[in-house]
């Protein structure tokens, strides 16, 4: 065999030219035996490019994929671009260019001088774009059935509204008060009238569901804390009109010490309620809380405001009068947008009683001994006192007999509450899919016949948004200006568009039929491939993104164009990658690598430098996937002579050396490097794999079979320097490859060793333990101290002074002190 330098760059130009003539990532979704479709989150193709973060998540769900077509399945990976929204169109207006120039610039750029050269599987044949007329016709088509089926609704409602991005946004865009395309701008609450889709119909499935998901365990946990099941009663405390105000509890059995009422201050009775001397307090806080509001549903107040509306209700337990209050820690639209203050037992409601001197009622005493006020609430558990017939009863078997009375005596009824609200899809933009519905005076609302769509997105330079409420098309008169659908009289169209979150929320489902010209989705092709087998995404994503595409599986479901009710059976987290805000400044914190942080690292840079078989182990060996880490060049510079180190010794060719140690290892290394990637811990693979090769080199180990299996073991991270050695082995047919090939298979028994725990230490301090084979050698063991995690972090950035192996018994490490950044 010719011997031939390393050249990543040839080699990759040579690859891909091969895969493309081959078709070899393209997936014939009709004859697939053992179909396995792995889904990633697709991106903004933003004017910047694509950044190592997206390349960290992109590569990660490649190299799982890879791995899963060595274990023989018909794998279907395919990629598209997330294009309409604020994002594009934000960008578009700062650069004063239409959004649709920006964006098929942005989209030509990410897949013909990025994803093309990451060396992922591809399938461009089954892309999507979502501002293709021929994707949001199908968009517009999804929100037709929810509004035939009684799921979208117009109405009034109280929603996030960014003053810079001049439009509503979803809940998940608001990052603790703030915009998230704008961290210095709070997010304000108005009342208009929006498009809503009723997800708060699905919230108990959606809940229930998640004991059954194999989904990442922060995810579910995130989704069922923000979906928020609470069990409890409606009370109704009377007013003084005759009327009374509902008012859910968890805690029914502590009625008897509310000493006030709280109402939020958009709450609908506020006005009724609301007395002349008390009415400037009143509208003057409720301005003030409008200011704030978004805010008010991720964070508690540090203080507790309110104004007292000069109303009374009546506890009907006590029939005691208590005042009721207006405060900004109470939600309009959690529950009934009420609270009973119980200052005994709450530490909020105790708080707010001293604030505003209300009176403290204890009616919960541990063991009966009643405490007094000790400067703070009862919050344990305990027997009831000061509660009538109720008095002595334990709390743990409390709320049961007590709704029962309630219910018993018409003074309330049992309910469930969700913090969960309805998802508002209306959208005041320009650059997103116009809602195909028609007003029409004589028949009020109506939808645009499916025949008819898509209902296109004028293209006009009068695109810029004023901040009115109302959405740019409003102002094109010909475009809106529209004849009933049903009735054929003048009438107007919908102006608003909607969230690109519903274009994320089925674009899973159109990848297998993308290429489906007369349907939603193929009902054969969708049955074969779904629901998506892996998807691997950002936890970010959990209340939002995570949550809408499956709120909309389920309605499909249930309307019957699908055949499943969750999008996948499996969901994994990755982890986030972070780098220093000034990278000259030591002290500059680490924020996760974005845009908006302003600490992008362009991928291509080290494609140019290393290649992609080195970009894509260094991504992957630096940090465990599924929780990411600090971004390092280093990384780049030992993958790429890891990568080298393999060329050289394959291209050397076979020989008949194999020693039974090095047997053992190889299996043992099959074992392990298998069982990694199968549970996406692509670190301690990588670094199996490098000790793996030390073993091979300092035995110039080079049987047929060693250079097969390690070419097979590399594959997944190195896909194109794996092809080429697979070739310089002898399989150089037309349709060769090593992804044909099954994994390497191992004996168990030959992965059993006589090993050894050693200790590695830096400066004379155990840092870390490693167990290996009994007689391995010292640069196996170098190589395996510098891949162990711990080691790295603590001679990271610091001068090597000397390393110290003796062979089963210690691995020394001297560093000197660390060089300024």
């Amino acid at each position: 065999m010719k011997a031939t330098p390393y050249d990543p760059h040839r080699i990759e130009d040579r690859r891909r030219q091969i895969w493309e003539k081959r078709g070899s990532h393209r997936t014939s979704l009709a004859n697939a035996k053992r179909p396995f479709y792995v889904l990633m989150m697709f991106p903004y193709p933003s004017a910047e490019g694509l950044h190592v973060g997206n390349c960290f998540a992109f590569i990660g769900a490649d190299v799982y994929a890879r791995y899963m077509k060595m274990q023989g399945y018909d794998v279907f990976e395919p990629m598209g671009f997330d294009a309409f929204g604020i994002h594009s169109e934000n960008y578009a207006l700062k650069v004063g260019e239409h959004p649709a120039v920006v964006t098929r610039r942005s989209i030509r750029n990410f897949k013909e001088n990025q994803l093309s050269r990451l060396g992922n599987m591809f399938d461009w044949e089954h892309s999507i774009n979502t501002t293709d007329p021929e994707y949001y016709r199908w968009t517009q088509w999804l929100f037709l059935q929810f509004f035939k089926h009684g799921l979208a609704e117009r109405r009034p409602g109280w929603v996030n509204w960014c003053p810079d991005c001049k439009t509503v946004l979803a809940d998940s865009q608001v990052e603790d008060g703030f915009c998230e395309r704008h961290e210095e701008t709070p997010v304000v609450r108005k009342r208009l009238t929006q498009w809503f889709l009723r997800i708060t119909d699905f919230a108990d499935r959606l809940l229930t569901n998640l004991d059954h998901l194999d989904w990442d365990e922060e995810v579910v946990k995130v989704q069922r804390n923000k979906i928020g099941k609470s069990a409890g009663a409606i009370v109704m405390f009377g007013l003084e009109d005759g009327t009374s105000l509902d008012i859910f509890t968890t805690r029914p059995d502590t009625l008897w010490g509310v000493t006030f009422v709280v109402l939020s201050p958009e709450h609908p009775a506020v006005e009724k309620l609301t007395s002349p001397e008390q009415a400037g307090q009143v509208a003057q806080y409720q301005q003030d809380t409008r200011r704030q509001a978004a805010s008010r549903q991720s964070e508690e107040p540090a203080e507790l405001s309110g104004v007292f509306t000069g109303a009374w209700a009546v506890n009907p337990a006590t029939k005691s009068k208590v005042p009721v209050y207006i405060a900004d820690f109470v939600l309009e639209d959690y529950a009934t947008g009420a609270i009973m203050g119980v200052p005994a037992h709450d530490e909020r409601d105790y708080r707010f009683a001293r604030a505003f001197d209300l009176p403290i009622i204890e009616v919960i005493a541990p063991n009966g001994v009643t405490q007094g006020d000790q400067g703070y609430a009862y919050t344990g558990e305990g027997l009831m006192m000061n509660s009538g017939q109720f008095n002595g009863t334990s709390t743990s078997e409390s709320v049961e007999p007590v709704t029962a009375w309630l219910e018993k005596e018409g003074l309330g009824r049992r309910s469930v509450s969700y913090a969960l609200r309805d998802w508002c899809v209306s959208r005041q933009r320009y650059w997103c899919p116009p809602i195909p519905l028609v007003h029409c005076d004589n028949c009020g609302i109506v939808p645009v016949p499916e025949d008819e769509l898509p209902v296109l997105l004028p293209i006009t330079d009068d695109y810029i948004p004023d901040g009115s409420g109302r959405s740019p098309l409003a102002r094109n008169e010909d475009w809106v200006r529209t004849p009933c659908p049903q009735c054929g009289r003048k009438a107007r169209r919908e102006t608003d568009g909607t969230d690109n979150f519903l274009d994320s929320a089925w674009y899973f489902l159109r990848y297998p039929s993308a290429n489906c010209h007369d349907r939603f989705v193929d009902a054969g092709t969708t049955g074969t491939w779904l629901p998506v087998d892996m998807y691997i995404g950002g936890r970010e994503h959990a209340f939002g993104h995570l949550l809408y595409f499956r709120f909309v599986t389920m309605a499909l479901s249930d309307m019957g164009h699908i055949q499943f009710d969750e999008p996948c059976v499996r969901m994994r987290g990755h982890g986030i990658l972070t780098k220093r805000v000034r990278p000259d400044d030591p002290n500059s914190p680490r924020k996760k690598i974005s845009k908006k942080n302003g600490n992008i690292v362009n991928p291509e840079e080290y494609l140019d430098r290393y290649g992609a078989d080195a970009f894509r182990i260094g991504l992957m060996s630096f940090a465990p996937f599924s929780r990411g880490g600090g971004f390092t060049d280093r990384a780049f510079i030992g993958a790429a002579r890891f990568v080298e180190r393999v060329w050289n010794l394959s291209m050397k060719g076979p020989n008949e050396t194999q020693p039974d140690h090095v047997t053992r290892l190889m299996h043992r290394t099959v074992k392990t490097v298998g069982e990694d990637l199968a549970s996406l811990r692509y670190n301690t693979a990588i670094a199996g794999l490098m000790t793996c090769l030390n073993g091979l080199q300092e035995t110039d180990s080079r049987s047929p079979w060693i250079l097969a299996t390690l070419a097979g073991l590399i594959a997944p991270f190195a896909p194109f320097v794996a092809e080429e050695l697979w070739e310089q082995l002898g399989h150089d047919g037309p349709d060769a490859t090593v992804f044909k090939e099954r994994w390497p298979t191992f004996d168990e028994a030959l992965t059993v060793s006589d090993s050894v725990v050693v200790p590695v230490q830096v400066n004379g301090t155990v840092r870390a333990t490693l167990r290996v084979e009994k007689g391995s050698t010292r640069g196996v063991l170098k190589e395996a101290a510098f891949c162990h995690a711990n080691i790295r972090r603590h001679v990271a950035g610091k001068p090597i002074a000397k390393v110290i192996v003796v062979p089963d018994k210690v691995v020394s490490i001297v560093v000197g002190k660390q060089p300024p950044e």
